[in-house]
Order: structure tokens, then sequence, then C-alpha cells
């Protein structure tokens, strides 16, 4: 995630909506996945909370909009976007050129870096280039960290959330070399690889700051973080390609947002670091 999230699977077989007239949009839907700490999460009472639905609260605010936040699955946004079932995704959604065929996209609100984590006690635990940071762009090869990595993780098992940018990624670089295994939420991956079950994981970092804090600091992060092109141009809101109308408007408030720090603001809150796109 994200910058979190690839291809939904069959993304390309997805057909955009068709368009309609222009709307005065005094109301939206937007759909979060909720299970996503600290991005978006589901309170004990049911409520949507985390860094993304307060930064919808007052992007909704600045646009003028009386926004309704509903949880759905991950993998089934796109076509549920398409079909009408809400007006926004709101969930790390990277914005990627593959998702521009189906899907238009705000500006970025947010941009991270990614990175593996492992069980502390792990022998895989501080691999080579913990603590620094790359710069890839999309389909780089051969780059000389990521061969490290290769050779240190052969024949382990990774987990993945599947249908991110982060699961092409690891498909793409280590698929050949080591077990993928494919998880529907990243808490469930987490879980895995706190009791061991599997060697690795790979996600959006501050995601992962979070999930450590959960998990007591039994899990950490090893290799290097990476940053750049290959996650997209960050994370945006996700708008049918026929509401250029709703995307102008979200566009003006999410510009405000990050002009006058509000973003940073919120960013620190939840996750300590500045996530507001350079």
């Amino acid at each position: 995630m994200n910058f979190r999230r690839f291809a939904f699977s069959g993304l390309l077989a997805v057909t955009a909506a068709t368009p309609t007239l222009a709307k005065d949009w005094k109301s939206a839907t937007i759909t979060l996945e909720g299970a996503y700490a600290p991005w978006n999460m589901t309170n004990a009472d049911g409520s949507l909370g985390g860094f993304e639905p307060e930064l919808a609260k007052v992007l909704c605010e600045r646009a003028k909009i009386d926004c309704k936040l509903v949880a759905s699955d991950w993998d089934g946004m796109i076509p549920a976007l398409n079909a009408g079932k809400f007006d926004v995704i709101m969930d790390a959604l990277s914005i990627t050129d593959e998702r521009k065929q189906v899907i238009d996209f705000t500006v970025p609100y947010a941009a991270t870096p990614a990175a593996f984590a492992t069980a502390k006690d792990s022998p895989l635990a501080k691999a080579a280039g913990t603590g620094s940071t790359i710069t890839m762009t999309s389909g780089q090869t051969g780059v000389t960290e990521i061969d490290a990595l290769k050779a240190v993780f052969k024949g382990k098992t990774i987990g993945i959330q599947a249908a991110t940018v982060y699961a092409k990624f690891v498909y793409d670089n280590f698929g050949s070399i080591a077990e993928i295994r494919e998880y529907k939420t990243g808490a469930d991956r987490d879980l895995d690889l706190q009791n061991g079950r599997i060697d690795l994981g790979f996600d959006d970092a501050v995601y992962f700051n979070n999930a450590f804090e959960a998990a007591g600091g039994a899990i950490v992060f090893t290799g290097p973080e990476i940053v750049g092109s290959i996650w997209g141009e960050g994370e945006g809101l996700g708008i049918r390609k026929a509401d250029t109308d709703l995307r102008d408007k979200l566009n003006v408030a999410i510009k405000s947002a990050l002009a006058d720090g509000t973003v940073k603001d919120l960013s620190m809150k939840w996750f300590k670091v500045d996530v507001s796109p350079k």
C-alpha cells in the first residue's frame, strides 16, 4: 500500500461505468477497507477511524460535500466503484498507469515507502541494507540491494496482501526463488508472520510500524526501505472516469489540506512521520 496496492484481480477486464451528466455533488459515499491501520480501521463501536477517515472529513467539509464512509473488501473495490456502489475509494490506493485505464484519480494526498518485515528473532533480521533507503523506478531490474536480498531470501516464504502494488513487486522480484503466500488482509499475514508460519512479509512501511506496535515488538523491518515511482505517483482517491466534477472538487480540497499543513498534522498524529507527497 500504499505506495501500496497493485491492480485488483481482473482489473483490465473491468469496464468503466457509463458516463453520466454532471452532478452538483452535495453528497458522496466513500469506501475504505476498515482494516489497514493506521490508514483506516474499524473502531469498537463499528465506526471508521484512522488517518484517512479523519482526512476525509476535512476534504468533504472543504469541498462542501456530505460524505458517508462505508467499509468494503479491498479486492472488489474498483469493480464496485464502477458499478456505482459508492463514489470514492480512499484506501491507501496507489495511483498507477494500469489503474488509470479503468478509473480516474485525484492528486495524491500521501506518499510512503515499502519494506520487508520478519520476526525479531529470525535469522533473516538485519538483512543487507536494513536501516537504509533505496529508490526504484517502475520495472527496474538489476538493483544490487534487491539481488542481495534474493540470495538471503531464497527458499523462504513471503506473505503479501493480494492485489497490491507490493504483491506485484514481490512476484516480479522474488517469485522465482521464494514461496509467495497471498492473504486477504494485512492483519492475517501479520499473524502468520508473528507465529512463524511464514518467514517474511512485505507491505507499506507506515502500516508495518503500526503492526509492529500491535505485535509488541515481535516483528521488525529487515532490508532497505524502498521508495520511488515503482509504487506509482502516490496514494490518491479513486473516482469513476465520468465523475470529473467530483474529482475536481476533491483536488481543490486536497491541495488546500496539503498547503496549510493539515495532511502533515494528521500524518504525524497517525504515522509519526510526514507522508505528504513531495
